[in-house]
């Protein structure tokens, strides 16, 4: 069995399509989107009273590095010029979605909303990476807004997240002949 991702969202698909998305950039949303609703669907399972907007990640996920569009150096090599939202917003992404372009990298600067730390996990986490401050910070909230024992969510999350990075390989594979 080859490994098959979601689709991107219709709103990102159509962007992805007028304004000639490469393809590498396609696949790239496409995993990490697809990353972020098994995600969500994994956290609202085991912390069915945590609360956040389930939309916005899985939106924010598939567009968060749209703006590579304008800096295509920055497809396959380092750069901090596309993360930027305006480009989203020109293009009549309202601005509570169109921010993971701008804060999915800044986990590490500034203290952020549950959504966008779980769009920098997708972003993470698709080809198998875990970066352990920031499944801390994901902890935290989680313990924080749902008074579960901190031990406990580190269990649950760290199963649900090894469950998705043990298809990073398989993930890697599909970008390589997709993108």
């Amino acid at each position: 069995m080859s490994y098959e991702p979601r689709p991107l969202p219709d709103e990102v698909q159509r962007l992805c399509t007028e304004l000639d998305a490469p393809p590498r950039l396609v696949a790239h949303l496409i995993l990490v989107h697809d990353v972020s609703v098994d995600l969500v669907e994994g956290l609202r399972q085991k912390f069915p009273d945590l609360e956040f907007d389930h939309e916005a990640v899985c939106f924010g996920a598939a567009s968060h590095d749209f703006s590579k569009i304008k800096f295509p150096n920055e497809l396959t090599g380092p750069g901090r010029q596309h993360e930027d939202d305006a480009f989203l917003r020109e293009n009549g992404i309202e601005p509570r979605l169109a921010k993971f372009c701008r804060t999915h990298n800044r986990w590490m600067d500034e203290e952020l909303p549950i959504e966008d730390l779980l769009v920098a996990l997708s972003d993470a986490i698709w080809k198998g990476q875990r970066i352990d401050e920031l499944e801390k910070q994901v902890i935290d909230k989680i313990t924080e807004q749902t008074g579960v024992e901190q031990w406990e969510v580190f269990s649950e999350l760290d199963v649900l997240l090894e469950e998705i990075a043990s298809l990073g390989d398989e993930r890697l594979a599909w970008q390589r002949a997709n993108g």
